[in-house]
């Protein structure tokens, strides 16, 4: 698969504008496939060599290898789009993993912060050495925009526009929106800036530098994220994900309707944001309590008077 895989990856890169980070994924979940493949002495992609049969054969492999199936799916994913790949190229006739079933997903909310210890993870950094000042501004830039990860560390100087409270954001499939941000984080970045070399706050430097002076990775990011999570308790520990969903979730309890957190977040399938409704039951429930005057809170006080 070594040329398929090469020809694959100029497509991803080239003609569909992935990410690096989004292609290397791709790569390593078809690398593991062409390892099974091999296992199967299937040596060659050709017509008829791998069917829907083979596909749902790794598919049990990786079942077997306690995969959760989120994961299980992404790969699933990732061969369909190469096999269409090579069925467009001529290489294959049938693309054999459209006909695969993607995996049940396990329906598991994702952890949220509530604004109080939202506040206190912000702070949490402190504002002693430039380090520290970075560390806050991040924190303060995903909870106040609800960025990727990903899309954070593409950031450079000219993407952040203070006087108009915006952040040009780079987003999947290099897709480019525009969101607002807000007063504490552009403090938060603007004190971080004031610590910069003054000859390079401009232009496509990056915003967020790791100790060297380069551009952060997203790994380093989420160390960033988890180490003053940790601080705070075990119950607190989150990932940068996870305060990406804080700000939907609180967005949403405070009224925001879910096509503006739709934009906002960059998804490009409602449904996507659908999930925060479900985040939000014990907000609505709590709500229909307190101002509903036939709900069971209401009437358990009206029976003790």
């Amino acid at each position: 698969m070594d040329s398929e895989l090469l020809d694959f990856r100029n497509y991803l890169k080239n003609e569909k504008g992935m990410s690096v980070h989004t292609v290397r994924n791709y790569l390593s979940d078809l690398s593991q496939l062409d390892r099974f493949l091999k296992s199967q002495k299937i040596t060659a992609i050709k017509n008829g060599e791998v069917n829907p049969k083979t596909i749902r054969g790794y598919l049990t492999l990786l079942h077997s290898q306690k995969l959760k199936k989120s994961s299980m799916a992404r790969k699933l994913a990732a061969i369909r789009t190469f096999f269409l790949f090579l069925q467009k190229e001529g290489t294959l006739q049938i693309n054999p993993a459209k006909m695969v079933a993607t995996p049940r997903q396990e329906k598991v909310l994702p952890k949220v912060l509530s604004v109080e210890e939202v506040a206190c993870l912000v702070q949490a950094p402190g504002q002693k050495t430039v380090l520290n000042l970075r560390d806050r501004a991040i924190l303060e830039t995903i909870y106040s925009t609800g960025i990727r990860v990903e899309e954070l560390v593409r950031l450079n100087v000219d993407d952040f526009h203070p006087k108009d409270r915006l952040v040009k954001i780079r987003g999947k499939g290099n897709r480019e929106r525009i969101v607002p941000i807000g007063t504490p984080a552009i403090l938060a970045i603007e004190q971080y800036m004031s610590r910069f070399n003054p000859e390079k706050k401009y232009g496509d430097f990056p915003l967020f530098l790791n100790r060297f002076g380069g551009r952060l990775t997203t790994r380093s990011v989420g160390r960033i994220v988890e180490k003053y999570s940790s601080q705070m308790g075990k119950m607190m520990r989150i990932s940068p994900h996870g305060l990406r969903h804080s700000f939907a979730t609180h967005l949403l309890n405070n009224g925001a309707d879910l096509r503006s957190i739709q934009e906002l977040l960059g998804h490009s399938s409602l449904s996507t944001t659908q999930r925060y409704t479900h985040l939000s039951m014990d907000h609505l429930i709590k709500v229909y309590d307190e101002a509903h005057p036939r709900s069971r809170k209401k009437k358990n006080e009206s029976e003790k008077e």
